[in-house]
C-alpha cells in the first residue's frame, strides 16, 4: 500500500502541486474571512467611534457603531454575490486561468486598504477592503472547483474535488488560530490580521503561472490537442491517458453539435439538465441549511453552560475547526472508494440523528449537569459527519454532473444561491433563536430529512463514471422512455460556453 501510494505521488507530483496552488488562493481566503471577522470586531468598533471623534469632536451613538460594523460584516457577501455573477462570463472569456490571477491582484489591494486603515484613520478602508474580498472570494469560490475538477483524471477525481472543502475548512482554521489574542487579535495587529489573506493571493499569482490551463478547457475550447497532451503529460505523469483523452473527445463532439452560447436562463429551461438543476439546488441548500452555522453558534452557549473558564473557550472552539479540518481530509481519502452517493447520504443521515439528540440535550441541559458535557460531544461528532458527508461530497457531485460547457453557469447559480443564503441566514436566523431556541435545530433536521431521501432517490453514483456516462444516467431520469428511443446524435444539443445571465 505504502508502495502504490509512493507511486502515485511521484507520477501525479505536477497534479498535487497544482491542487496545493489553486486551494491556496481558492477556497481558502472564503473560508479565512468566515471566520476571522469575529476576532477583532470589539477593536474595529472602537476604531470606527475614534476616528469619528477625531474628525467632528463627538462620539458616534452605539446604536450607529454597531450598524457600521454589520454592514462592514454585510458587504462581503453583496461583493461576493457581484463576483460570482461575473464569474460566468469573464471566465469564458477571457478563460479560469487568468481570471483567478486577476482574482489575485484584487485580493492584494483589499490587503492593502486594511493594512493602511488604521495609519490612514479611515474606517472607510476597511468597508471597501471587505467589498474587494468579497469579490475575490466570489470568483475564486466559483473558478476553484471547476478548475480543480477540471485537471484531474477519472480514478483520481473525487480526491481532487474534495480537496476545496479541505482548503475552506483550513481556511477557517488559520483564520481561528492566527485570530487569537496572543498572535494577531490584539488592538495593535488587527490591520494585519485582516490584510494576511493577501499572502496566499501573492504566493499563488507568482506560482500559477507555471501550471498549465485545464487539458478539457485546451481541447474542447481551445481545440488545441497537442496542448491538452502537454497538459495532461505536466499534470499526470507520463502514461497512456488516451481513455481520458477520448472521453474529452467525445465530451467536445457533444459541445459542438451547436455553437450558440448557452445563457443562464437557457440552462434553467435546457430539458436536458432539468434533474442536473434540482440535484444542484437540492446539495446547496442542503449544504446552507443543515445547521452547521447554527452548531458553531450554540457551541459558545454550551461551553459557557458546560462551564469552561472564559479564556478557554476560544481553544475548544478551535477544537471544532480542527476536527472540521480532518473530517475533510479524512473525506478526501474515502470518497473515491466509496463513492459520492454513500458519504453524502451517510452523512445526511448521521447528522439528523446527531441534530435530534442535541436538540434534546440542550432542552434538558437545565435539568440535569451532566447533559452539557453530552451536547459538547454531539457537537464534535455533528461537525465531523458534516467534513465527512456533505461538506466534501457536495462539491465533487455539482462538478461531475454538468459538462465542460455548461459548468460556468451552474456555478453562478450555485454561486447566487450561496450567497444568497449566506444573508439570508444571517438576517433571520437571530430570531429564529430568539423564537425557538434549541428547537431551531429541528427546522434543519426537516431539511436534511428531505435532502436524504431526493439524493437517495434521484442522484445516480459519479464515480469512476465519465461525463458523458453521467449524463446519459441523467436522460433517463429528463426524458424517462424517451430515452430508449434516442440515439446519440439526437440526443438535446449542448451548447458551447455559458456565459450572461
Amino acid at each position: 500500500m505504502e508502495h502504490f501510494l509512493s507511486d502515485l505521488q511521484v507520477q501525479f507530483r505536477g497534479l498535487f502541486q497544482m491542487i496545493l496552488v489553486l486551494g491556496i488562493g481558492g477556497s481558502f481566503p472564503y473560508g479565512f474571512h468566515i471566520s476571522v471577522i469575529n476576532y477583532p470586531s470589539v477593536h474595529i468598533r472602537k476604531f470606527i467611534n475614534e476616528t469619528w471623534v477625531e474628525r467632528h469632536g463627538f462620539p458616534l451613538h452605539p446604536e450607529t457603531v454597531m450598524l457600521l460594523w454589520s454592514f462592514t460584516v454585510s458587504v462581503y457577501g453583496i461583493g461576493g454575490l457581484l463576483g460570482s455573477l461575473c464569474c460566468a462570463y469573464l471566465t469564458t472569456k477571457y478563460r479560469k486561468k487568468k481570471c483567478q490571477m486577476g482574482t489575485n491582484l484584487i485580493m492584494l489591494i483589499a490587503a492593502l486598504f486594511m493594512a493602511f486603515s488604521k495609519p490612514a484613520r479611515s474606517f472607510e478602508m476597511i468597508l471597501v477592503g471587505r467589498f474587494l474580498y468579497g469579490i475575490g472570494s466570489g470568483f475564486s469560490l466559483n473558478i476553484h472547483p471547476q478548475y480543480v475538477g477540471e485537471i484531474s483524471p477519472k480514478r483520481l477525481r473525487g480526491f481532487t474535488n474534495s480537496t476545496v472543502a479541505v482548503f475552506l475548512t483550513l481556511g477557517k482554521l488559520t483564520g481561528q488560530v492566527i485570530g487569537l489574542r496572543e498572535i494577531l487579535g490584539s488592538e495593535v495587529l488587527w490591520p494585519w490580521l485582516l490584510s494576511s489573506v493577501g499572502l496566499p493571493a501573492l504566493l499563488q499569482l507568482v506560482t500559477l503561472p507555471f501550471f498549465p490551463d485545464s487539458p478539457s478547457y485546451l481541447l474542447i475550447q481551445k481545440g488545441n490537442e497537442e496542448s491538452c497532451r502537454k497538459a495532461i503529460r505536466k499534470l499526470w505523469g507520463e502514461g497512456d491517458h488516451q481513455a481520458e483523452i477520448d472521453d474529452i473527445l467525445k465530451e467536445k463532439a457533444a459541445a459542438m453539435t451547436s455553437p450558440k452560447t448557452l445563457r443562464v436562463l437557457e440552462v434553467i429551461k435546457e430539458p436536458s439538465l432539468r434533474w442536473q438543476l434540482y440535484i444542484l439546488v437540492t446539495l446547496v441548500i442542503g449544504l446552507q441549511l443543515c445547521g452547521i452555522n447554527a452548531i458553531y453558534f450554540y457551541s459558545f452557549e454550551v461551553f459557557h453552560t458546560a462551564k469552561f473558564e472564559e479564556y478557554l473557550i476560544p481553544y475548544v472552539s478551535l477544537g471544532i475547526g480542527l476536527c472540521e479540518c480532518l473530517s475533510c481530509i479524512l473525506c478526501s481519502t474515502l470518497i473515491d472508494r466509496f463513492g459520492r452517493k454513500v458519504l453524502l447520504l451517510g452523512g445526511y443521515i448521521l447528522m439528523c440523528s446527531v441534530l435530534a439528540l442535541l436538540t434534546v440535550t440542550l432542552s434538558l441541559q437545565h435539568q440535569f449537569f451532566w447533559m452539557h458535557y453530552f451536547s459538547v460531544i454531539l457537537i464534535f461528532l455533528f461537525v465531523i459527519f458534516y467534513g465527512i458527508g456533505p461538506s466534501g461530497a457536495t462539491i465533487s457531485i455539482l462538478v461531475e454532473i454538468f459538462s465542460q460547457s455548461f459548468r460556468p453557469s451552474a456555478f453562478l447559480i450555485v454561486g447566487f444561491i450561496n450567497w444568497m443564503g449566506l444573508f439570508i441566514l444571517g438576517m433571520t436566523f437571530p430570531v429564529i433563536v430568539d423564537h425557538l431556541g434549541p428547537f431551531s435545530f429541528l427546522i434543519f433536521l426537516g431539511i436534511l430529512a428531505l435532502a436524504a431521501i431526493f439524493v437517495y432517490l434521484y442522484l445516480p453514483e459519479t464515480k469512476g463514471k465519465s461525463i458523458m456516462e453521467i449524463k446519459a444516467e441523467f436522460n433517463k431520469l429528463n426524458f424517462g422512455k424517451k430515452e430508449i428511443s434516442v440515439t446519440e446524435k439526437n440526443l438535446p444539443k449542448e451548447q458551447l460556453f455559458c456565459t450572461k445571465l
